[in-house]
């Protein structure tokens, strides 16, 4: 199996590139949506958060209130901390039980782990990657996409982009770069060309990176 960390900041084209190597054959895992998976309804995680925010981040069918929860903890380090503290480890171990799944049905997959906020940790990671991927584009472009195709208001855009790691500090972890500058179809030609790539070197054959249960 061959991991891979797919990274990249808001409007940069991450999703566009992750929907493509899963059609050529990657398995595609999605951390945003592993973090979601941990919180439903009638898990220790979403029990935790009610016990440290309170039952109002809970909504009336007993789910998670999202803009509840955001409002609770945007703009306070402490309690996005607390909260970090609770999803992080699941997601991890519900991704680690998930890149083993498809090592086991497969052991020469390519597994792409789709993980927004690689960079904003520093690149560090309790999965052990073969390679960090980083799907860039330049900051002015990504709000430029944002203004244009989200609706978004300037300053609206500005703060998403400055929320997150800076271009150099994405780059900096990056094993491979795939540029996001020009259209679509020039886009799916580099994924293509990575793909090529990486079948030629012969990524996925070697031994699944992540072992077996703990």
């Amino acid at each position: 199996m061959y991991l891979i960390a797919l990274t990249g900041g808001i409007a940069s084209g991450k999703s566009l590139v992750a929907s493509r190597l899963r059609d050529l054959g990657a398995v595609h895992i999605d951390a945003d949506q592993l973090a979601r998976e941990v919180v439903e309804p009638g898990t220790d995680g979403l029990r935790e958060i009610a016990q440290e925010f309170g039952p109002d981040v809970i909504d009336s069918d007993g789910a998670l209130d999202r803009a509840a929860l955001g409002a609770r903890v945007f703009g306070d380090a402490e309690k996005l901390a607390v909260l970090n503290r609770i999803t992080h480890p699941r997601v991890r171990e519900l991704a680690t039980a998930r890149i083993q799944e498809a090592a086991a049905a497969n052991p020469a997959a390519i597994v792409v782990y789709d993980v927004p906020l690689l960079a904003e940790a520093g690149g560090r990671h309790a999965l052990p990657f073969d390679s960090i991927v980083v799907v860039h584009a330049d900051e002015s472009e990504r709000v430029r996409r944002m203004i244009e195709y989200r609706g978004m208001s300037r300053d609206d855009a500005l703060s998403r982009v400055g929320a997150q790691a800076s271009d150099e500090e994405r780059l900096a972890i990056a094993d491979v770069v795939i540029e996001n500058t020009g259209t679509v179809d020039q886009l799916m030609e580099r994924v293509e060309e990575y793909w090529s790539e990486l079948s030629a070197r012969g990524a996925g054959s070697s031994q699944p990176s992540v072992g077996g249960p703990a």
